[in-house]
């Protein structure tokens, strides 16, 4: 509807006794707050995405992006970044990280990524994240329709239909999220509960992972206990029960699998029959034969081929996967999570390997040949040292000479401006583009930049302010690039809503409205 269509409807609503409401301004105000409710977003945002994974389909050039944020300030300034930068947000999510809202967003205080936060605070942080985006849409709304005023009073028709255009055709600032349900937060019900809070406050897709909830750990840590295939199943259902309670039809479903990393399980799977999925759940179990039944000992025994065998059970009471098993029982858990409702796959490995990734998908693709990746360009990766061991390894491999290269120092600076230091880091600018053509990755994202962003800026800062630099070390490193590089922000006051209340005032008070923006206003001192 455009912006002359929404002042006439406007126009018809407004009452005669209703003086000084004005069509015009509740007009400006509906487009400025477009949605209404979370699961306005929800189904918005669902609706992209599945577009977005047509699209990558049939060229997998076209693959997404997007960072882990941990605010919603931070997710807004992300997104007014790339608006900036590059006229539209298309194809760029936000990432919402168990990890960082454990770390920074718990009432406990920093906690590990073991599922010990307060689940509400998840929801919480979806809502925080669209309020912010949301008012990132009516603050550059407003401006476009203080522009529009001012080509009128200026008399210029041509200038005035040219914002108009802007305003008809603007594109908002609300993206999807990917959001993070760890591994569901108890059982299967526990799981429904917290994913409608997570959709009603905004999220289209939930990424779910095959751990034991009570024994939940981050990805890149060790100790991982996974869950067999039904227990997990349910919670998928869980999940797509919630988006179709709640009318998000289209919701999407991210199943992770820890099991490259996880050589544990908490139970055996149960099984109705040779071949089913819990009997190839437990044929990666490490079994011992049974010879002698007196001696054990409270022990679980199993039929593996006709055979009585013990599965191996540790003094925690979990039971052990087979060594190098790992990469069998991720094909396994992707085929069977694609077969019963999930939308997409996220494999959690322990390296950015693109044919490590790619010899998975391959696999997987033999039954699914649409399935696709979240990838975890993880911070938990050192990527200058895989790297380097990485073009190290396939120099040696080719007969190329590596004489002047020490494999077990390839992260010196001393390599930073060598040929191979240099092919290192040309392999992790394409990482991207290259995963997404070879190993299906549909959407690539870092789980926690804004996290080391925000320690790197400050310690910066500090060393600067606190030394001999003073004020200056402030106002060198932050406010000069943020005027000169065109940093939004640095009209904090004009961010933080200040102008959008001016014009609010102005509308419920007219002429006798107290701005806070007139003369005396030392953001004026940022015009130019």
């Amino acid at each position: 509807m455009s912006y002359q269509n929404q002042v006439e409807n406007a126009g018809k609503i407004i009452r005669s006794d209703w003086t000084g409401v004005t069509a015009e301004a509740v007009a400006r105000m509906r487009l400025q707050n477009r949605f209404q409710t979370g699961l306005d977003i929800a189904r918005y945002t669902a609706a992209i995405m599945r577009k977005d994974m047509e699209a990558y389909d049939a060229d997998p050039s076209k693959y997404t992006q997007s960072l882990g944020c941990w605010h919603g300030f931070i997710g807004q300034q992300k997104l007014i970044s790339i608006k900036k930068h590059f006229g539209t947000t298309d194809r760029r999510y936000l990432y919402l990280s168990g990890w960082m809202v454990a770390a920074l967003r718990s009432e406990f205080g920093p906690l590990p990524d073991q599922s010990m936060h307060e689940k509400t605070s998840v929801p919480a942080l979806i809502g925080e994240l669209y309020t912010f985006l949301r008012q990132a849409d009516a603050r550059e709304l407003g401006m476009l329709f203080r522009e529009v005023d001012a080509a009128r009073e200026a008399g210029d028709q041509v200038k005035e239909k040219q914002l108009l255009h802007a305003v008809d055709n603007y594109q908002t600032h609300v993206v999807p999220v990917i959001a993070d349900i760890d591994a569901g937060f108890g059982n299967a019900e526990a799981t429904y509960l917290l994913a409608k809070k997570m959709i009603e406050a905004g999220a289209c897709a939930l990424q779910i992972e095959n751990q034991v909830s009570d024994e939940k750990q981050c990805g890149h840590q060790d100790g991982k206990v996974t869950v067999p295939h039904e227990d997990f199943v349910a919670k998928i259902r869980a999940c797509r029960y919630a988006f179709l309670e709640l009318g998000i039809d289209d919701g999407i479903i991210v199943a992770r699998t820890d099991s490259l990393g996880a050589g544990l399980t908490k139970q055996i799977a149960f099984s109705r029959e040779p071949g089913d999925i819990g009997d190839l759940y437990n044929s990666f179990l490490d079994c011992e034969d049974v010879n002698d039944l007196a001696s054990l000992n409270g022990d679980v025994i199993i039929n593996r081929d006709g055979k009585l065998v013990r599965p191996k059970r540790l003094a925690s009471n979990l039971y052990q996967f087979r060594e190098g098993t790992g990469a069998d029982r991720c094909v396994l858990d992707c085929v069977n999570a694609l077969k019963n409702g999930a939308d997409l796959l996220w494999i959690e490995t322990e390296k950015p390997h693109i044919e490590q990734i790619a010899s998975m998908v391959d696999r997987v693709r033999e039954t699914v040949p649409n399935a696709k990746l979240v990838y975890n360009n993880s911070p938990s990766f050192n990527w200058t040292l895989n790297f380097r061991q990485q073009v190290f390894d396939t120099w040696q491999k080719e007969g190329k000479d590596v004489s002047a290269y020490d494999r077990a120092r390839l992260m010196s600076v001393d390599y930073d401006g060598t040929e191979l230091g240099l092919e290192a880091d040309e392999k992790i600018r394409t990482f991207q583009r290259d995963a997404s053509k070879r190993a299906g990755i549909f959407h690539h994202l870092i789980t926690l930049p804004t996290y080391h962003t925000a320690a790197l800026s400050t310690d910066n800062l500090a060393r600067e302010y606190f030394g001999e630099a003073g004020m200056l070390g402030y106002v060198a490193n932050v406010q000069r690039k943020e005027i000169r590089e065109g940093i939004a922000c640095v009209k904090h006051q004009n961010m933080a809503g200040s102008d959008l209340g001016d014009d609010h005032k102005e509308y419920f008070a007219g002429e006798a409205a107290l701005k806070a923006g007139g003369s005396h206003n030392t953001m004026n001192q940022f015009a130019a």
